[in-house]
């Protein structure tokens, strides 16, 4: 019998499809470019959602939000339907199943306790022992609080890596050094060199542990998902990756002034309501601040915004090599199926913005994504647009096992050249409590337009990609492009008629 391929989905977190070496902003990441050269980038994969939670749900269900239930931040994925994902398929098919990292499969801060060990009211309920089963993973290494817009909570309202970093009753103390702003300052309050030793930042404590999961490997093959909280604001760095890019030219946003004039109106309506003071609780406003608010951004802003988000990401990428070095000293490199990829983008300065909403644009909506691997072509780059609801099919296929029915194809029949694709699809149910507007919003990305519509009242954006790049110039209410934008419209309607119910608001994160 063949050995079953290991496989390892490794994920950030906001991370732009363009912050990646090859796409030339000036980014370094050379094993992340390892894996492009070993195996197939696809240029042009988009998230099916710009919101952490829905996008993580897709992935791990293969579904569109919309079919899972998950369409916004603050709504909990079923977990019958969540046991049928990624981990469960794998766990069935005998693999052992692991999760390290930020999950967010479901809600931190809720309303009321939801019983789940992601939830800040309820984590303590899991104890400093439980290691899993959750979401179809058998073996869990998580994290209660991934970023540092949120306050700290000792244990027992924490999870392994909370646990961890206050292992000698320091955690506080830690958490408020990563907030220190070192010299020198940056011209950003979302950006700055972290005063927490890099030993201590979640980014490390991934990587160690991904690194001993190799080691200790058994005689089952392994199914990782390795998830990664940066680049995700807010934007701080320890030293070395903070200093990286100090001397190195950067490419930052090219159009950083807002332009709604030219926009459909939920983009004004948006920043407008954004712009008021924070109305989602006092746990994600640490400090007294809104990290909700984009700040101004000046060209000295941008660079150092840009700056410190390059060096999260370098210094993923560096965990990113010691696992690859370790599979290879493992002797497991060469049977080992890797994919990475990012939940969405960041507008990082795009138009006027920073963070994300439904705006749908290049930055926010398309993420770097390629795999190789036993069975995958080697250096292929392909323009055909996929999503990362196709994770699950792809590793169900190359692995060789059964997945339950999805939205996601396998990527096998590209790299083959027995396959095209013409377009991907998107979606976001926005929600007027969290986010400003109600809207029923459907984005479609084809191989040269990407188009934007509010189903319920038929209002949207269209942008002409090969010729308008940055987006500047909204054809959708050009009389000229009519039958263009009905053939985009025709795209969002083959979505499958299989939609269920929204899932309940618990929370806001």
């Amino acid at each position: 019998m063949a050995k079953k391929p290991n496989v390892i989905l490794i994920t950030t977190d906001q991370q732009r499809g363009d912050c990646i070496g090859p796409e030339g902003r000036g980014v370094i990441t050379p094993n992340m470019d390892q894996i492009a050269q070993r195996g197939v980038r696809f240029r042009t994969c988009i998230t099916p959602h710009p919101m952490c939670q829905a996008a993580r749900a897709s992935i791990l269900t293969g579904k569109l939000p919309y079919s899972h239930g998950v369409r916004d931040n603050g709504r909990d994925l079923d977990e019958a339907l969540a046991e049928q994902g990624l981990g469960g398929t794998f766990t069935a098919a005998g693999y052992a199943t692991h999760f390290i990292g930020k999950a967010h499969l479901s809600s931190q801060q809720t309303f009321h306790p939801t019983g789940r060990p992601e939830c800040y009211q309820s984590a303590a309920d899991f104890g400093p022992d439980w290691t899993g089963s959750y979401m179809g993973f058998q073996d869990v290494q998580l994290m209660l609080r991934p970023h540092h817009h949120t306050k700290w909570s000792a244990p027992p309202e924490s999870l392994h890596y909370e646990d961890w970093l206050h292992q000698d009753g320091q955690g506080g103390a830690r958490w408020q050094r990563a907030k220190d702003r070192l010299e020198p300052d940056t011209a950003h309050f979302q950006a700055w060199r972290s005063g927490l030793d890099k030993e201590w930042h979640s980014t490390e404590w991934i990587g160690d542990r991904a690194v001993r999961m190799v080691q200790d490997k058994g005689d089952r093959p392994l199914m990782a998902w390795i998830s990664f909280p940066d680049p995700h604001p807010p934007f701080l760095s320890p030293r070395p990756w903070c200093d990286m890019y100090d001397d190195t030219p950067v490419t930052i946003a090219k159009h950083p002034e807002l332009d709604l004039d030219r926009r459909p109106w939920w983009h004004r309506a948006f920043v407008e309501d954004r712009a008021k003071p924070i109305k989602q609780g006092a746990e994600h406003n640490a400090g007294g601040i809104d990290w909700g608010q984009k700040g101004e951004l000046t060209e000295q802003a941008l660079q150092d915004l840009t700056r410190i988000y390059f060096g999260m990401i370098s210094a993923v990428d560096h965990q990113i090599g010691r696992i690859l070095d370790t599979l290879e000293q493992q002797g497991e490199l060469d049977n080992t199926i890797i994919v990475f990829t990012s939940d969405h983008g960041e507008w990082l300065g795009d138009h006027g913005l920073l963070l994300k909403g439904p705006m749908l644009y290049d930055g926010l909506l398309r993420v770097p994504c390629m795999i190789c691997g036993p069975g995958v072509a080697a250096g292929q780059v392909l323009d055909d647009p996929v999503g990362t609801i196709d994770i699950l099919a792809t590793l169900a296929d190359l692995a060789g096992i059964t997945a339950a029915p999805s939205h996601g194809r396998s990527w096998r029949g590209l790299w083959e050249g027995r396959e095209t694709r013409e377009f991907a699809l998107s979606e976001y149910e926005v929600d007027a409590c969290r986010s400003a507007v109600d809207m029923d919003l459907m984005t479609v990305r084809s191989r040269r337009y990407r188009m934007s519509v509010d189903m319920r009242t038929m209002t949207g954006e269209m942008y002409d990609l090969q010729d308008d790049p940055d987006e500047m110039t909204n054809l959708f209410d050009d009389p000229t492009h009519r039958d263009l934008r009905e053939d985009h419209l025709r795209m969002i309607r083959t979505r499958p008629d299989d939609m269920i119910p929204v899932s309940p608001r618990v929370g806001w994160h």
